[in-house]
C-alpha cells in the first residue's frame, strides 16, 4: 500500500518525451510490425559460441574500464579498415550501447544551456537526451526533396551559446546517406565557429548509394574535434547485447573514460571477446547486406504504389521515410488506420520535423513486408 504522500521526484523528467516508445509496443500476433529497428536476423553463431565459450571459462568479474585492450585494439583496426579514422586503442571506449555513448557524448560537449543543432527530423532519443542534461536542442530542417543538410540554414542557426553539431549519416529515420562534399562542408562550419561533432555512424555499413558513408573524423582537421560513435547493435544483428564504442580526441577520451567509471564500470566481460570476434564477420555483414537491399525494394516499390503515398529514395539504414499528406490523413491518422489494417508503422509527428512523414523499417521478414503491403492496399484502394 502506497503512502497517500510521497516525495516529489525530480522536475528534469517533467515533460521529458520517450520518442517513439507509443508506437513501439509489440502488437498482437495478428499485426504485421514495421516499427523496431531491429535485424531481422539471427545473431552469428560464431558470436554466439564466442560468448558461451567466455561464460563458461569464468570471465565474469571486474576488468578494464574502457574494455580489454584486445577489444579496443581490434575497434581501432576495424575504424582504420572500414572508415578511415586512425585511432590507437586508449582512444576507444566500449560503452553499454550506442545509446550510452550518445550521451557520454552529450555531457562531453555540452553544459546546461548550451545549445545543440540537430538536423531535423532526426532520431527520436537526442532531443530527450539533451533536455535530460539541461542542454538545448536547435532543430534545423533537413531539405525536404532528399533528406540532406541544408548548409546555410546550419549557419544561419549558431549562436554564440552553440557548441556541438549532432550528425547522424545514414540516418534514422530518413535513410539519408549524407555526401563526402556534405561532410565536409558541416566539418568546414564546426571549424570556423570552434565547435563540437558528434556522428552518430551506427548504421556506415548499410550504404545504398553510389558514394561512400564519410566520417567527418576521417577528414583533415576532424578528428580534433569530432566525437564517433558505433556499435555492434545494427550491423551484426546484437541489439539486445548492449555494446557501443566511442572514439575522439584525447580530452573527449579521458571523460568518457571518466562517465563509464562512475556510471556503468564497463560492459560484461564475457561480451568483450564476443565483440571482438565480430568485427571479423564481413561474411554475415554482406550478407544481411544483401538482404537489406532485396527488402528495401520490395518495401519501396509497395509504398509507391499506394495512392497519396511519396517515397523519397532511402539510401542508407534500413528506413523508409514516406509522405502519406497525398492521402489527406494526418500522419498520426495514418498510424491509426495502418493499425486497424493490421500493419504497426510509426508516425514521425512525435518527432520535431516529421509531421506529414511515416516511419517504417524493412528490417523485417521478406514475408511480413509483402503481407503489409497487401494490407495497406485493400485498406486504402
Amino acid at each position: 500500500m502506497y503512502p497517500r504522500y510521497m516525495p516529489d521526484i525530480s522536475k528534469r523528467f517533467e515533460g521529458l518525451g520517450v520518442g517513439f516508445a507509443p508506437y513501439l509496443q509489440p502488437p498482437g500476433p495478428e499485426i504485421v510490425r514495421w516499427t523496431v529497428g531491429e535485424p531481422g536476423f539471427a545473431t552469428p553463431e560464431e558470436i554466439l559460441a564466442t560468448a558461451i565459450s567466455e561464460l563458461e571459462s569464468g570471465n565474469t568479474k571486474y576488468t578494464r574500464g574502457a574494455g580489454s585492450l584486445k577489444l579496443c585494439n581490434a575497434v581501432s583496426d576495424y575504424l582504420m579498415t572500414h572508415h578511415d579514422i586512425h585511432v590507437s586503442a586508449e582512444d576507444i571506449v566500449v560503452t553499454p550501447g550506442a545509446k550510452q555513448a550518445m550521451l557520454y557524448s552529450f555531457l562531453i560537449t555540452t553544459m546546461p544551456g548550451d545549445e545543440v543543432i540537430l538536423l531535423a527530423p532526426s532520431w527520436a532519443s537526442y532531443e530527450p537526451m539533451l533536455e535530460f542534461i539541461g542542454a538545448i536542442p536547435v532543430h534545423v530542417p533537413v531539405r525536404k526533396d532528399n533528406f540532406h543538410p541544408d548548409l546555410d540554414a546550419i549557419k544561419d542557426a549558431i549562436t554564440e551559446r552553440t557548441k556541438m553539431i549532432l550528425i547522424n549519416s545514414p540516418c534514422n529515420p530518413t535513410g539519408a546517406v549524407f555526401t563526402p562534399e556534405e561532410i565536409q562542408g558541416i566539418l568546414d562550419i564546426a571549424t570556423d565557429n570552434d565547435l563540437w561533432i558528434v556522428s552518430d555512424e551506427i548504421y556506415s555499413r548499410m550504404i545504398w548509394v553510389d558514394w561512400p558513408h564519410v566520417s567527418p573524423a576521417s577528414l583533415p582537421g576532424g578528428i580534433e574535434r569530432t566525437i564517433v560513435v558505433n556499435g555492434w547493435s545494427k550491423s551484426w544483428a546484437m541489439t539486445g547485447m548492449r555494446l557501443g564504442f566511442l572514439t575522439g580526441p584525447p580530452n573527449a577520451v579521458k571523460a568518457a573514460i571518466k562517465s563509464q567509471a562512475n556510471s556503468a564500470s564497463h560492459v560484461p566481460t564475457f561480451m568483450m571477446e564476443a565483440a571482438r570476434v565480430a568485427l571479423g564477420c564481413d561474411e554475415a555483414v554482406e550478407e544481411f547486406n544483401a538482404e537489406y537491399e532485396k527488402r528495401r525494394e520490395i518495401m519501396k516499390k509497395g509504398l509507391s504504389d499506394l495512392p497519396g503515398i511519396r517515397v523519397v529514395e532511402p539510401e542508407g539504414a534500413f528506413y523508409i521515410f514516406a509522405d502519406i499528406t497525398g492521402t489527406g490523413m494526418s500522419d498520426t491518422e495514418f498510424a491509426d488506420g495502418a493499425l486497424e489494417a493490421g500493419v504497426q508503422l510509426i508516425p514521425a509527428s512525435l518527432i520535431t520535423g516529421g509531421e506529414g512523414f511515416i516511419r517504417v523499417s524493412y528490417a523485417t521478414d521478406e514475408e511480413s513486408i509483402h503481407e503489409g503491403i497487401r494490407r495497406l492496399k485493400s485498406w486504402l484502394i
